[in-house]
């Protein structure tokens, strides 16, 4: 919601009739310094949105105020008028209204159009966080990563490196709303101060890691793409089931952990619906985009969300450190998810950033069953990744 400076305004006054911590407001016009914002001028206040109201006749400014939840001051301050008694009836005025519904749900799945319209929505809501492109997938989809907070540790955090697994984006996308809400709400997350959290810590999200493949799976090939696309799943045009990017590059296999032992071993040797790990480490772009947000980033660690068997990954190699067993042992305790050191798996996301960087990384496994999970799940699987996702950003 946008709102007019008037004069005597501030980032603190708003702060009081909105009820919205300050550093918030702040960081949602970030461009401008308070002191030097002159009236007429309009800020961006996080959490609200400006819903139109027809005023009638025995309408007064604190009826509806109070109908609204919202202080006479900050009806007026949103009207640009002293006193609402002296307009006519059939005026229109705006309502701030405070935004306590998520803007995500669990009843369709998301396809690269229906994310990019929730981030739209949230950076529209929610003007604090920052949305920037880190890459482009093969057919040329923007991959956005989104940044909140301001905290000297930084977490990373994606979802979607393989296509049967969009139900990662919409649990990854979900959890981030909750922590919007409660930002902007004043409560509490998994009992965490979220405002602590805020200012504590940076968190990136990437949360369709390979669009080009979810859009696959989802909604089918481009039709000028379906023999080609057929052709790679084994003539079959049920693409339910593909994991890969759309050259058939498994981008989970596609980072320079051991990759040569993986490409040797691997039970693919061409491109495919799975489990190719391509001609050489970090030839699709979609992984060349992650690595590069890695390098230029030094996140102090990484959580790569994926299904299934209600589970996590943790060690690689033995590169892993000390801290990563202890964060183990409690995301395992408040999850309920199995933790496991190593598997015989190499050329990951997380084994690359172990390896690379000798700091906690982890794949966590959402739900049970076969890919892609059922939205029947959801619900379940969002409230266990929730602890996990507190758990990592208050650790």
């Amino acid at each position: 919601m946008e709102i007019r400076m008037r004069s005597g305004d501030s980032f603190s006054n708003f702060s009081s009739l909105f009820n919205i911590p300050f550093t918030l407001l702040a960081d949602s016009n970030p461009q401008r310094e308070q002191n030097q914002i002159k009236p007429g001028e309009k800020i961006k206040i996080p959490g609200f949105i400006s819903v139109p109201y027809r005023l009638k006749g025995d309408d007064e400014l604190h009826a509806i105020s109070a109908a609204k939840n919202i202080s006479p001051e900050a009806l007026l301050s949103l009207n640009q008028t002293s006193d609402l008694e002296q307009l006519q009836q059939g005026a229109i005025i705006y309502i701030p209204e405070r935004v306590t519904a998520p803007l995500t749900a669990g009843k369709a799945p998301y396809d690269y159009q229906t994310l990019t319209r929730v981030i739209e929505s949230m950076q529209r809501i929610y003007p604090f966080i920052s949305v920037t492109t880190i890459g482009k997938s093969v057919l040329g989809k923007p991959i956005q990563e989104i940044r909140i907070g301001n905290g000297m540790k930084k977490v990373h955090m994606n979802a979607s490196f393989h296509a049967n697994e969009w139900i990662t984006t919409m649990v990854l996308m979900s959890l981030l709303n909750k922590y919007l809400l409660c930002l902007t709400n004043d409560s509490s997350m998994c009992g965490q101060d979220v405002n602590k959290l805020y200012e504590q810590v940076e968190l990136s999200i990437v949360p369709m890691v390979n669009p080009d493949g979810v859009d696959l799976v989802l909604n089918g090939p481009p039709s000028e793409k379906r023999l080609e696309m057929m052709e790679l799943n084994e003539g079959s045009d049920e693409f339910i089931h593909w994991k890969a990017n759309i050259r058939g590059i498994d981008l989970n296999r596609q980072f320079p952990a051991n990759w040569d032992s993986c490409r040797n071993n691997s039970p693919v040797q061409s491109p495919c619906a799975r489990d190719f790990p391509g001609a050489a480490p970090l030839s699709e772009p979609e992984a060349a985009a992650m690595s590069e947000l890695v390098y230029k980033n030094a996140f102090d660690y990484v959580l790569a969300f994926h299904t299934q068997g209600e589970e996590f990954y943790w060690g690689y190699e033995g590169f892993e450190p000390l801290e990563s067993e202890q964060m183990a042992v409690d995301f395992e305790r408040k999850s309920g998810y199995k933790a496991i050191r190593y598997v015989n798996s190499h050329a990951g996301f997380k084994d690359w950033f172990i390896q690379e960087f000798k700091r906690p990384g982890f794949t966590i496994e959402l739900g049970r069953g076969i890919n892609p999970l059922p939205l029947s799940q959801f619900q379940q699987i969002l409230q266990r990744a929730e602890e996990i996702f507190t758990a990592a950003l208050s650790y």
